[in-house]
Parts: C-alpha cells; sequence; structure tokens
C-alpha cells in the first residue's frame, strides 16, 4: 500500500483466469403475477390470470433462480450466544453534521418530500371531443420522485425483449402507509373512479371540460365526473385536489367521531397488551423489569393496558385493587372456556385499564414479578405463550363476542399485543415438547405453526397485531411462533438480552402507525404486466373488495397498514410498447387509528424510450438492489439455499454485463455498464452480509432477518442489504466513505449501520487517549442515535476497540480492500491520499489475510471488469 502505484495504460484489464461458461437467463413469457410471503399457501384461481395473484407453492421451482418463488416455514435450531456490552444511556436527539467525500458513493435517500406540485399548471383541453395529451408542465419525468413508491428506473424501455432482461428486473417499491410531511392532498369525498377498470381519476387523466367527462389513463374509457369537472376554462381544473397532485387521500368520516377527520394525528393507540414470561433468570428478570417501568411511563395517559404474565399458568392482573397486585390465574395446559373468559369479563375486575389511572399498579406488578425458583434449564421451562394470547385476544374482543355487530365500538386504532418472551412455547395449545428428540416432534411442530397460524389470523379478524421480542440466549423455536406474529401483521424480533434496544423496541412497536382493513391495489397501463408482489400481506379474496367490469387490477389484503412496511413489485412488459408513456397507480383502503376510511391513490407516469443507454441512465443502482435482493432472499430458506443463492447473484451480475455491458477487445472478459457502477457493490455486500453470508451463524436468525427483510422499507432494506460507514472527523463532522476494511485507521473512529446493528469501532492509536476517544465516542453514539431514531426495529448498537474480540462483528461486514493493489485502492477509497507513508504502513500491517474475495477480486472472477467508482 506504501508502494508508489505502477502507470495504468489506457483500456488496461487485468488477467483474468480461464473463460467458464455463462448459460444466459431465458427469456419468460408473461405469466400470472405471484404475491409471495414468508408464509405462502396455495390458491385456485378464481378469475382470469390477468385479473388475480397466483399463489404458487412454496416447492413450485422457477424458470430464473430467486424469482417467483414462494418462502417455506424457517428451520429451527436456534441459539443466540452472549453479545458484546450495549450501551445504557438513554436516547436523545441529535444532529451532528457530517460531510463526504467528493468520490465516495451517495446513497440516494428515500424521499421524504412531498408530492408533486400543486402549483403545476396542465394543458387540458377546452372542451372539444378532441383529448389532447396533457400533463403538468413543469414535471421532469425523467427524475420522478415520490415519497411512496421508487422504481428501479424513471424509464421504461418500449423494446420487449431488451426491457424483460430477467437479471436486472423492472419493478417498484411500494411504501402506501407510509406518513410524511407535507402528506397528501386530502379530499373529504367519495373518489371518481372508472367504471370500467376501477382506476381513480388523477392528474394525467384528460378533461372535457365541456362535459365534466374523463378520461382512464388506464383503460383510456370515458367517464361522467357527476359535473364536477364542468368548468369555465382549464386553469380552474387546478383547483381540483386528484387533478393537480400525484397522491390524493379520501376520507370519509368514522362512525366514532362523525364529522371529524384528524387526518395529521394516526398515531392514538388502541388498547396494548403485555404478556410476559415469567420463567425468566433473576439477570434477565431485571433487565426486562427496567424495560417495562420505562415502556408504560413512556404511553399516553389516555392508553389502555393490559397485563398477563405466562408460565405453567396464565396469570391475568386485576387493576381494581388499588396499589395491590392481584391476579385471577387460568391453566396454562388447555384454551380458555367459554365460561372462564364470561368470568373475567363480567366479573368485578378491570383488566385494561387507561395508564392514568393505573401507572402506579403497573410499576408495582412489575416490581412484583420473581425470577424462575425451579431449576430446569430454561428451554425445558413451561411456557404456554399460546394460551396467555388467547387471553389477551378474549379480553381485547370485550363484552361485544356476546352481542350484536355494531353495539360496542372500541376506541382508538388496532390494538396491539406484545409478547415479552424468553423461551419457546412448551406447553398448551400451538406447543412443541422441550426436546427436539422427541420422537413425534416434527408432526407436533407442523401442527403447532399451524395453530399458531390461526391464532394469528383471529387476531387479524379483530384488528388485533400481535408483536414477539424475543431475548436471552434460549431458542425460542423461530418457526413456531413466526406465524402468530406474520398472519396477524406484527414482527418477531430477536435481541441479546431484555435492555435498552429490547426496551426501545417495545416502545416503538406500541406507537408505530397502524390501520386496519388495509386493501392493496395495483393497475397498470396495457403495457405492463405485474408478475410477482412481496410483502406484508395475501391475496384478497374476490369478495373482500369492489369490482369493475374490466378491473384487471392485482388486490393485495395486507395484515396491517404500517409506515414501516413496502412491497417489492416486480413488472414485465407484455409486448413492444409504442405509446410514448406508461402510466402505474397504486390505491390502497384502510380503516385509521379514528375509524375514518382512508383511500390513498398514487398516480405515476415513466416515460417511454428507445435507448438503452437512456434507459440505463435511469436506473436507480440503490432500488434495483433492493428489489433484486427481495427475489432472491425469499428462496434462501435454509444455508444450503443460501450458498445457491450467492451463486445466482453472481450469475445476475454476470447476466447484466453480457446483456447490457461491451466485450473488451481481442478477450472473453465483459465490461459492467458504467451507467450501473454502484449495482455490483450492492450486491457484492447482499451476498457477503448476514442475509445471504456465513456471518450469521444460525439458521433462526437469519429467518428473523430475511422476515424483516422482505417486509421492510426501502430505508431500512437498503441498509440490511449494504451497510453505511462514516468516518468521524475533528470537529464532530463524519465523512462517508465505502465499506471497506481501509476505513479501520489505528488514529481514527467508524460507524456502521447495517440496518438492524451499528457499530461504532474505535482505533487503537485514538483508545489510547483518554480525552479524545471519550469525545469521538459520544459522538458516534449520537450520531448512531440518530441515524435509528425513527427506525424499527430499533437497532442494537454496539461499541468495541480495535483488536478486541467483538470487533470480528465489524471486520466481517467490510469488504476485505486491502488486498486490491494500490491504485485501485485509491481509486476507490480516495480518503487513503490524505494518509502519510507511516500511517499507510501501518495500516498495510494491519492485515490479517484471509481468504474472502474483494469486491474487485470477485468481479474478475466472474470474468468482468470492475466498473468505475462513481
Amino acid at each position: 500500500m506504501d508502494s508508489k502505484p505502477p502507470p495504468v495504460p489506457p483500456g488496461y484489464t487485468p488477467p483474468v483466469p480461464s473463460q467458464t461458461t455463462t448459460t444466459p437467463h431465458p427469456e419468460r413469457r408473461p405469466t400470472p403475477p405471484t404475491f409471495s410471503s414468508p408464509s405462502s399457501t396455495t390458491f385456485s384461481p378464481q378469475r382470469p390470470y390477468q385479473d388475480q395473484i397466483l399463489l404458487s407453492s412454496s416447492r413450485t421451482p422457477s424458470s430464473l433462480p430467486g424469482e417467483g418463488l414462494q418462502t417455506g416455514s424457517p428451520l429451527t435450531q436456534f441459539s443466540t450466544p452472549p453479545g458484546p456490552p450495549v450501551f445504557s444511556s438513554p436516547l436523545r436527539p441529535a444532529a451532528v453534521p457530517f460531510r463526504t467525500s467528493p468520490v465516495s458513493p451517495q446513497p440516494v435517500a428515500f424521499s421524504g418530500g412531498s408530492s408533486l406540485p400543486t402549483s403545476s399548471s396542465p394543458h387540458y383541453s377546452n372542451g372539444s371531443h378532441e383529448l389532447p395529451l396533457h400533463h403538468p408542465a413543469s414535471v421532469d419525468e425523467s427524475t420522478f420522485e415520490s415519497p411512496y413508491v421508487l422504481f428501479s428506473a424513471h424509464k421504461v424501455l418500449k423494446r420487449r425483449k431488451q426491457a424483460n432482461v430477467s437479471s436486472l428486473g423492472f419493478g417498484a417499491l411500494v411504501s402506501p402507509g407510509r406518513e410524511v410531511a407535507p402528506g397528501p392532498e386530502v379530499v373529504q369525498r367519495e373518489p371518481h373512479r372508472c367504471q370500467n377498470c376501477g382506476a381513480y381519476a388523477n392528474l394525467y387523466c384528460e378533461i372535457l371540460i365541456g362535459s365534466g367527462q374523463w378520461q382512464c389513463v388506464i383503460c383510456k374509457k370515458l367517464n361522467s365526473s357527476d359535473g364536477e369537472y364542468i368548468v369555465p376554462s382549464k386553469e380552474d381544473l387546478l383547483h381540483i385536489a386528484e387533478l393537480s397532485s400525484s397522491a390524493i387521500d379520501y376520507v370519509q368520516a368514522g362512525d366514532r367521531r362523525p364529522g371529524l377527520i384528524p387526518v395529521s394525528d394516526s398515531r392514538m393507540l388502541g388498547p396494548i397488551f403485555l404478556v410476559i414470561d415469567e420463567c425468566l433468570d433473576e439477570a434477565h428478570l431485571q433487565h426486562l423489569q427496567g424495560s417495562l417501568h420505562a415502556f408504560v411511563d413512556s404511553l399516553p395517559p389516555t392508553t389502555r393496558i393490559g397485563i398477563i404474565s405466562y408460565g405453567r399458568t396464565v396469570s391475568v392482573y386485576d387493576f381494581s385493587e388499588g396499589s395491590m397486585v392481584s391476579a385471577d390465574v387460568l391453566p396454562g395446559s388447555k384454551s380458555p372456556t367459554q365460561d372462564s373468559i364470561k368470568a373475567l369479563i363480567y366479573g368485578a375486575g378491570i383488566y385494561l385499564s387507561p395508564i392514568h389511572a393505573s401507572l402506579p399498579v403497573a410499576h408495582t406488578i412489575f416490581s412484583a414479578l420473581r425470577p424462575y425458583k425451579l431449576s430446569l434449564p430454561e428451554a425445558s421451562r413451561d411456557r404456554c405463550l399460546g394460551t396467555a394470547v388467547e387471553v389477551a385476544l378474549a379480553i381485547i374482543q370485550g363484552p361485544s363476542i356476546e352481542m350484536s355487530r355494531g353495539i360496542i365500538k372500541r376506541s382508538g386504532g388496532s390494538c396491539r399485543i406484545l409478547v415479552c418472551a424468553g423461551g419457546p412455547n412448551t406447553y398448551g395449545p400451538g406447543s412443541v415438547p422441550h426436546s427436539f428428540n422427541h420422537p413425534n416432534y416434527a408432526y407436533m411442530e407442523k401442527t403447532a405453526m399451524k395453530w399458531m397460524e390461526h391464532l394469528g389470523h383471529e387476531a387479524h379478524r379483530h384488528d388485533t397485531v400481535v408483536d414477539i421480542l424475543c431475548a436471552g440466549t434460549c431458542p425460542v423455536r423461530v418457526p413456531i411462533l413466526q406465524p402468530l406474529a406474520k398472519s396477524s401483521g406484527g414482527v418477531l424480533i430477536l435481541h441479546d438480552d431484555f435492555g435498552e434496544a429490547f426496551g426501545v423496541n417495545l416502545q416503538r412497536a406500541s406507537t408505530r402507525a397502524a390501520g386496519s382493513h388495509g386493501l392493496f391495489e395495483i393497475r397498470c397501463s396495457d403495457d405492463i404486466l405485474v408478475t410477482q408482489v412481496i410483502g406484508p400481506g395475501e391475496e384478497a379474496p374476490a369478495d373482500s373488495h369492489e369490482t369493475f367490469k374490466n378491473d384487471a387490477s392485482c388486490c393485495i389484503q395486507m395484515h396491517s397498514v404500517e409506515e414501516t412496511q413496502s412491497f417489492a413489485i416486480s413488472m414485465e412488459t407484455k409486448s413492444d410498447i409504442k405509446n410514448d408513456f406508461v402510466y402505474f397507480q397504486f390505491a390502497v383502503r384502510y380503516s385509521n387509528a379514528y375509524r375514518a376510511d382512508i383511500s390513498r391513490a398514487i398516480t405515476v407516469r415513466l416515460p417511454t424510450v428507445d435507448s438503452v443507454s437512456s434507459y440505463l441512465g435511469s436506473v436507480q443502482d440503490d432500488v434495483a438492489a433492493v428489489l433484486t435482493g427481495k427475489r432472491t432472499l425469499l428462496h434462501a430458506k435454509t444455508s444450503s439455499d443460501a450458498v445457491d443463492m450467492r451463486l445466482t447473484v453472481d450469475e445476475r451480475v454476470k447476466d447484466i454485463a453480457l446483456k447490457f455491458g461491451s466485450q473488451m477487445p481481442k478477450s472473453k472478459v465483459y465490461r459492467f455498464p458504467k451507467e450501473l457502477s454502484s449495482l455490483p457493490e450492492y450486491l457484492f455486500h447482499l451476498r457477503r452480509g448476514p442475509l445471504l453470508g456465513n456471518i450469521v451463524g444460525h439458521e433462526d436468525e437469519r429467518s428473523v432477518l430475511r422476515n424483516l427483510f422482505l417486509n421492510a422499507s426501502f430505508d431500512l432494506s437498503l441498509r440490511m442489504a449494504a451497510p453505511r460507514c462514516l468516518m468521524h472527523r475533528e470537529g464532530g463532522t463524519f465523512e462517508e466513505l465505502p465499506a471497506y476494511d481501509l476505513a479501520m485507521q489505528s488514529n481514527a473512529a467508524v460507524v456502521l449501520d447495517h440496518g438492524t446493528d451499528i457499530f461504532i469501532w474505535l482505533g487503537a492509536e485514538l483508545a489510547a487517549q483518554e480525552g479524545k476517544s471519550a469525545a469521538a465516542l459520544a459522538a458516534c453514539r449520537t450520531l448512531a442515535e440518530e441515524l435509528s431514531e425513527h427506525r424499527f426495529p430499533a437497532p442494537r448498537i454496539l461499541a468495541f476497540k480495535e483488536g478486541s474480540s467483538q470487533a470480528r462483528y465489524f471486520v466481517s461486514r467490510l469488504i476485505p480492500a486491502h488486498k486490491d493493489p494500490t491504485y485501485e485502492q485509491e481509486a476507490r477509497f480516495p480518503q487513503l491520499r490524505t494518509l502519510t507513508l507511516d500511517q499507510r504502513a501501518r495500516l498495510k500491517s494491519s492485515f490479517i489475510h484471509f481468504d474472502d474475495y474483494s469486491f474487485c477480486e470477485w468481479m474478475r472472477s466472474l470474468k468482468l471488469v470492475p466498473p468505475e467508482p462513481s
């Protein structure tokens, strides 16, 4: 590294090993759209394939590895080793400025701005029967951005054969429940919808202002506006919200507060039930008690809360006894009977109470919890988690289960059951034996998973979300618990302990915005076919949504509607496109926290082009990488699958170069297209990181990460796939650098954000200076908190010094670029040029040799020339 870089001749091509044959991905015929979720089942088609989403079995092979595949049940064998110590300081807001190196990759942020400007002036028709094309004049189609929709490219290729190269693919990430400020335009009336296909009127529609008719952009049919679009001049149409903005919320007042639409505040909390594992050892219980005390202190005063603990029995705590701790106890060996539930509901006890009236009692209950007293190992203790959730669900439903519909209305939004689990469900309904060696374990596991999935669907039917927050070192049998969280619309998260990260996630799980009865519809121009949908939902039953004469939409029933979610939508073109534009409309209908019915319609138009270069220039590398990652992760159900998917990533990168790159003169080596210079590095991080690589040692951990990734928003998905590296500088600023091991400089502090984990690394030279290291550590900690302030799940934040055993967490996530020639290091990591010869020599000597490829070595192993750094 400290040697002078040799001169590099123009067109330099590094030596490569012998050529291997690459089989390009076969071109596929248009197929029915497939909706994929971590727990998929097979549905028989009820309508023509254009009108529905087919859910294929998880065992069905795909014509292209990593695409069109369903996920199955995660594997067993989970055991988490004790992690390094976690910071215990409270979270605090921060605003740390940081600068970026001018040649370092710049991740594209998920836009938090408003939708298209409402002041744009469309060219509407003058009332004649001719319908000239119009759109807001100020819209730059090539750089369209929406806070709800991110496309893998801002342009669409007209030629079908070029557009449908499956290795690159085309698609969108849609976050229909995302909250932005300022939010979308709000209209308190029914939307105008096409009577032929069901699409919503939007800013791209052509208007006959004389008759008020509008032409649908999806099916091109004329529709009446009931006179609303009859105006004196086209300028008057600008005052109609849906004709001037790309995102519209149509709001109908709920039955709870007729006439009151508090749209700006959708974070009102429904009832929350804490379901607490009482089989914990003393150290774990103390951490849990601290997190629970902080949790109830953070709740709004009007939030209703209930508390249940479970072991071999279920204890339902009563808030009617003032400061005393009192509980009704039910057996955990079987589901609660109707009589026992009636006795609870109609008895004198209060099991759901506003926090302002019951805060002292809640604190007393938490303080009264005692550690497990028997001498059984953690995995052998009886835990009736399933029964406890059943009891909580019955109490949340309340007397309404005995009365006719509509008499009793629950206040607030979706209810939440927050399960604090330290071990597996080994007693009662939905349980599995303590030992994997039980002769009937496989059958009992399958039965337990079905029971848990059914319980999750019951919770969803009653607008209740079940989040399962696990912690400790005991295996929790993720395959059994995951269906309960998934089918109810909740999440399952693993923690090292019940400390800070657990407590933060407990708070964020309770407050993240949620809606119920969500229905997500996707409509596209006739030229576009939706081939696959990945996300938090399932195929909507035919009777769950309104149907139109020629409705070709993909309709998905959402388990819950939250801003932390996104859907990954893969698309193809059916044939060569003749039009200059293609249209996409994404609509979500749901009930918010105030029981108001929301219909959000988002409409996007993209230009079509003949030029491949123009198309490649519009590709968003980070969005394309996330979409590719989600398609690939669907097929990585086991460790052997993960190995296969790493090879699939290799084949994708080679095929992209073959289809869109250029062959080097007198060589079989291909140059990767310069327009996609960042994409291979994102995919290299994906293949070697915790999602596909061998950094995470347990299948259950990978299963949990995989489920989070498949449903996560763009921001979190990108960070889980490719880490972000920030080096601390004098004055508290940070410089963004490539995530290479060249950042491990002994006089520096580095923050590495990897989505569910944030690592702070202190160089040995800096750590030896007590004052400087304390200031750098504080600045890094503040930055880490700022980066993850609104993230769910909240990441664990780990700090360690150079050379410590925990530093492997950090090193394993960095690309080993120290193996590359000096000139390549400087080209891809220009910060090296600021180091003295002595510093570079010390940095070079600090690395330990291992066999992992660097990024450049990996590209050359694929017979590709590494792309120039962006």
